[in-house]
């Protein structure tokens, strides 16, 4: 930040195992999304190594860490970052289209909307949806390429309460059916009760872990 160096993680050293159901929590400030940024090759630590399926993979380049998202990753953030123009199927088959194309894009696509209850909304544009049916279009583009990793940033941050159990069913639902590795960053503590282990940060460094 011009001649200001911003240090948002400080020495943090976590191991997340395969299948695992994990919750981030923390203050405003404390670099959860930073560090939800780096598992997920958005961001490259400018120190340290990550290691995915035992491959160093901080160094690659940007094509190469795109390769990794589209193929390993999908991601559920708290705006939705759904296209207002296109309907819900067309934002989740363009979800498959940047995570590498498939010969069979639309039946993946409604099948991911069925999973998570909207495949009679699949026609509707996002404006035309609820809060949390926008939400459960963008778990549904994250779940259509088959990922072995979600990464949730605050997913039920602009939900109501209801709302937000019900996209928290759905993710620890396909935890549990599907084994997906499932990371999930959040303020709130009823979110993370659902959660196998909770990683505390503080100040960008690990404070304490808990096992649930």
């Amino acid at each position: 930040m011009g001649k200001r160096e911003l240090t948002v993680l400080r020495n943090v050293s976590i191991n997340i195992e395969v299948g695992q159901l994990v919750a981030v929590m923390g203050p405003s400030g404390s670099g959860k999304t930073t560090m939800l940024n780096l598992i997920g090759c958005l961001d490259t630590p400018t120190s340290g190594s990550y290691y995915l399926d035992g491959n160093e993979i901080s160094r690659l380049g940007g094509g190469e860490l795109a390769r990794v998202r589209g193929q390993k990753i999908g991601f559920v953030f708290q705006t939705f970052n759904l296209l207002p123009r296109l309907s819900a199927l067309a934002n989740v088959e363009l979800g498959l289209k940047y995570a590498g194309g498939s010969d069979n894009q639309r039946e993946r696509a409604l099948a991911a909307l069925d999973r998570v209850g909207l495949s009679d909304r699949a026609g509707h544009r996002p404006t035309e949806l609820s809060g949390g049916e926008q939400q459960r279009v963008a778990i549904a583009r994250a779940l259509a390429k088959a990922p072995p990793i979600i990464l949730a940033d605050e997913p039920t941050g602009n939900l109501d309460s209801r709302s937000g159990e019900e996209i928290i069913s759905i993710l620890t639902s396909l935890h549990a059916e599907q084994g997906i590795t499932l990371l999930i960053v959040t303020h709130d503590f009823n979110i993370a009760r659902h959660c196998q282990r909770i990683i505390h940060l503080m100040d960008g460094r690990v404070e304490s872990e808990d096992k649930l």
